[in-house]
């Protein structure tokens, strides 16, 4: 058995029930998911939310590993104890360390299935490099969103985030539930590879790269003037440019995109979430791009695998 640990999540946000009853399903029968000779931590990120049906009781969980939060010493909210005890218990210097961090999410958005990464490590780039050579999942690439920062799995030196839907909240689903376990075992698989030096790599990773989100129109009140245009909902990873139509209300008027910022064609995602609402965001924008792979992000990769 490697010495590498896989910490794998589920139930960071307590209404997304698919992959928390897939670990239930698991712990329950353990031949259920290969390990792969792999060491595999599963843990519920936010037991208490996932009891309530609640996307949190305090605090959004998936947004409270920020060192500020992480490294304060008078917080009474839920969320920022239980980021600080699974720092503690799993995280690069606790006793039980683990390496890599899988967190699995489901969203309303027609997405799909599809991986998040946040910034640029490149243990990070390579093993989502993997993955989408093998089954070809996008890659989102969230960054430079200064309102959005202490994702989880930036506690550890490698992870991402496994988003599957649409599906409602609190929903438990068949094809989701598929989707989650087929994703998982596919990511087990690949980190064993990479130990046995058997894996991979491809020559391009193609990345979504995160523009800027927005919201819906409001009144003076805040409320909602418009929704989102017949053409583009249920659309998310489909381009749209400057003078596409984004929102429309009941008397028919039409909101076209217009940013003098975007030169090109942008590829819109999580279209009208609803765990966003809360965030006023109506959609992400996002670009297109192909990278070349870097060596380098499989150097970063080895060396954390054989550390």
């Amino acid at each position: 058995m490697s010495n590498i640990q896989v910490l794998l999540v589920a139930g960071t946000h307590g209404n997304e029930i698919n992959a928390p009853w897939v670990f239930d399903q698991w712990a329950q029968n353990q031949d259920l998911i290969d390990r792969y000779g792999l060491k595999v931590i599963p843990v519920i990120g936010n037991p208490l939310a996932l009891q309530k049906g609640q996307r949190y009781v305090d605090r959004d969980l998936n947004r409270s590993f920020y060192p500020d939060l992480l490294n304060s010493l008078n917080s009474s909210d839920l969320e920022i104890a239980r980021a600080k005890n699974l720092v503690d218990l799993y995280g690069p210097n606790s006793n039980n360390a683990s390496q890599i961090a899988i967190d699995f999410h489901s969203t309303t958005a027609c997405m799909g299935s599809s991986l998040v990464i946040y910034g640029r490590r490149p243990a990070d780039l390579a093993i989502v490099s993997l993955i989408q050579n093998r089954i070809g999942l996008p890659v989102y690439l969230h960054e430079g969103d200064p309102l959005q920062k202490g994702f989880l799995v930036e506690a550890w030196p490698c992870g991402f985030v496994v988003e599957i839907g649409p599906v409602p909240q609190m929903s438990l689903n068949s094809r989701i539930v598929r989707q989650t376990l087929l994703t998982l075992k596919i990511c087990l698989e690949e980190i064993s590879k990479s130990i046995d030096l058997r894996s991979s790599f491809p020559q391009k990773l193609i990345v979504h790269r995160h523009l800027k989100s927005i919201d819906f129109p409001r009144d003076s009140s805040g409320k909602p003037i418009a929704y989102i245009h017949r053409d583009l909902e249920a659309r998310d990873w489909h381009p749209i440019e400057n003078g596409s139509p984004i929102f429309e209300d009941l008397k028919g008027d039409v909101i076209r995109l217009s940013d003098n910022s975007f030169k090109d064609k942008v590829f819109p995602v999580f279209i009208n979430e609803a765990a966003y609402a809360e965030k006023n965001i109506a959609m992400c924008f996002t670009q297109r791009e192909v990278w070349n792979f870097d060596n380098s992000w499989k150097d970063a990769f080895y060396e954390l695998i054989n550390s």
